[in-house]
């Protein structure tokens, strides 16, 4: 049910189904294209509890989640299935540049199986080390029964690929499966084996000449051919009859395809392929530790900007042309260098939660998984995020230097150490990014831990007692006191009272709830509306002394999607203590099944000594509510 809720939360921060352009979902966010970004509440979804971080990059509208993030995908892409399909403004569309549109592509490509590709590849790395300790060998029937687990994925690639990408070239995905099974056919792979023993005679296609090329494992073809494929589909299927353009669709695009896959598509692609691995491995032989140096100080931007999906492919096809992969290794100390940085903190921190926060997000960035340490940890302390890249850098060079490979796919992690030990069996290039690693990952812990936290400010005030009366902003260099009146009428209640545990527990702020008995709110502050809800159910307002305030009438409301609620001001408007802000009409809201408790919270309260309740039971509104202590 949590993450249903969070899931209509979130929805509705990027504008609702009508906004929704596309929705795809990596190991830890949520990615949307959408029509109008400028409809999206960006700085409401930053405090929604369970969104960790909003970014917008690459043309995509990506919310991090983390490790939960196919839980709140699921109910959210229901949603969008069941909502009426909208065109795509093309106009916006071709606004977008070549780089943020090639992203996009990749990463709805790739995003699908992506997690299964990794697996095979640890599974790899383990079988790896079960013949380098004499554990297996090669004839075993359980290793070639694992091995064929391990490597179905990587070789019957084109076949994922075809199906992924003609999704996203809405296409028919089961004809992009059937190109990519064609490349890959038992037929085809004995032809190209013929084809390279001496005397062999050459293929031919209609008296056409045909190159044969291995494509188990490729990439680019298989996606160049679903994109003519889709073209084609489009063209045909609207101008045929009806009773038979779901079979006659297909046969075309499969008749043409194919052939012309085998006959131009695949050897452009594959001459292609096999540049872009020689330019890399040209750069990378240039200076390999400079080229490490920069990827394991960079990569954590690149994964904060999206940009990272645009390196995926480079490193599957070094693993299909070449046989083995320089660039994932130099990825490791990148991801241990953010881990160190929020093991400082964690070692350092005297605040409970802070140092609960770290150990979860050092346990989720050792499996590779580093946004809730960079969004949740470093980052905020910015000196720790540049001291986790500075770690990163050291630790990448080292293992440039050395030009450790790994012969399996993976996203950087601690598994990837599985994956760099070379068939021939261990050798000096494995020890060196053990070394790599333990660099980056202890000097960015010591930097951090003496370096990377400010010093938490002493007090100059001490408040010894709070009369009710002076309770008002005072000027700076006295005791910073702020009040803040009631936004409505109704029966006051601690905070900790409440039945949504989210508020409960204070992880939006420091307040109090009430239950109001008159359907309107005014405001509690002379200061403008920082937020305002699509769905109108919850304000946010900041006070010119900084204080930021969120009013969120009922719980789970956001689900009337703005039904009983009528807002009397936008977000942005100057307002003043009492003037009306939204009414709503909580009879029928009660008759929906929700309740009323309506919490105010101070969502900075960190920035304050301390928030007081007033003492009373029955309150009014625009009479005193909450004292802030600076």
């Amino acid at each position: 049910m949590k993450y249903k809720e969070l899931a209509s939360e979130v929805l509705g921060g990027v504008g609702g189904t009508g906004n929704v352009v596309s929705l795809v979902h990596c190991a830890t966010r949520l990615r949307f294209k959408l029509r109008d970004s400028s409809k999206a509440h960006t700085e409401a979804l930053k405090k929604t509890p369970g969104v960790i971080m909003v970014v917008e990059s690459g043309g995509q509208y990506q919310v991090v989640i983390g490790n939960d993030v196919d839980q709140v995908y699921k109910p959210i892409a229901e949603q969008l299935d069941a909502s009426p399909s909208q065109p795509v403004n093309n106009e916006s569309t071709a606004k977008e540049g070549l780089l943020a549109r090639l992203i996009d592509i990749i990463s709805a490509i790739f995003t699908p199986f992506i997690g299964i590709l990794i697996a095979g590849g640890v599974l790899k790395g383990l079988l790896s080390i079960s013949l380098a300790a004499g554990w297996a060998t090669p004839q075993s029937g359980t290793y070639q029964i694992l091995f064929a687990a391990s490597d179905a994925m990587f070789h019957f690639l084109p076949i994922f690929l075809g199906y992924s990408a003609c999704k996203k070239f809405q296409g028919n995905p089961f004809v992009g499966m059937a190109i990519g099974g064609a490349l890959t056919h038992p037929l085809m792979l004995a032809a190209f084996t013929a084809s390279q023993l001496p005397g062999a005679q050459p293929h031919h296609f209609f008296g056409i000449p045909v190159v044969m090329i291995n494509y188990g494992s490729s990439v680019i073809p298989v996606v160049l051919a679903c994109w003519l494929s889709c073209k084609i589909e489009r063209g045909v299927h609207p101008r045929l009859p009806s009773a038979v353009r779901n079979f006659v669709t297909p046969l075309l695009c499969i008749a043409i395809v194919v052939p012309l896959t085998f006959l131009i598509i695949g050897p452009a692609a594959t001459w292609l392929s096999n540049m872009l691995a020689q330019g890399y491995e040209l750069i990378y032989g240039f200076n390999s530790v400079i080229a490490g140096m920069l990827m394991g100080g960079l990569w954590q931007v690149c994964v904060m900007f999206g940009i990272h999906w645009g390196i995926v492919p480079i490193m599957v096809n070094n693993l299909s042309v070449v046989g083995h992969d320089t660039l994932i290794p130099l990825l490791v100390p990148a991801i241990f260098g953010q881990v160190g940085a929020t093991l400082g903190i964690f070692l350092r921190t005297k605040d409970a939660q802070l140092k609960g926060n770290a150990a979860s997000a050092m346990a989720a960035g050792i499996c590779g998984i580093t946004e809730p340490a960079v969004y949740g940890i470093t980052l905020p302390n910015r000196r720790a995020f540049i001291f986790g890249c500075v770690g990163g850098a050291i630790g990448a060079g080292i293992i440039g230097y050395f030009q450790t490979a790994v012969y399996s796919f993976g996203f950087a992690s601690i598994f990837t150490l599985a994956q760099l030990i070379p068939p021939t069996g261990f050798d000096f290039t494995v020890v060196a990014a053990i070394i790599g690693l333990l660099i980056s990952l202890t000097l960015a812990t010591l930097l951090t831990y003496f370096f990377g936290m400010k010093p938490a400010a002493k007090p100059q005030v001490q408040v010894q007692e709070v009369e009710p009366a002076p309770l008002t902003s005072t000027t700076h260099g006295e005791a910073a006191l702020e009040k803040i009146y009631s936004p409505m009428s109704g029966q006051l209640h601690p905070l900790e009272n409440i039945s949504d545990p989210i508020f409960a527990g204070g992880l939006l702020g420091k307040g109090a709830f009430i239950t109001p008995t008159v359907g309107r709110v005014v405001s509690p502050i002379d200061g403008k509306v920082a937020s305002l809800f699509k769905t109108f159910h919850a304000i946010g307002l900041e006070s010119p002394q900084g204080a930021e305030i969120l009013i969120h009438v009922g719980i789970d409301t956001v689900k009337l999607d703005g039904k009983y609620f009528t807002p009397h001001v936008s977000e942005g408007d100057e307002v003043i203590r009492g003037q009306l802000l939204l009414e709503f009409d909580g009879e029928a809201i009660r008759r929906e099944g929700y309740s009323l408790d309506t919490p105010i919270l101070i969502t900075n309260s960190d920035d304050f000594a301390d928030v007081i309740i007033n003492d009373v039971q029955d309150i009014q509104e625009n009479t005193p509510l909450l004292t802030l202590v600076r």
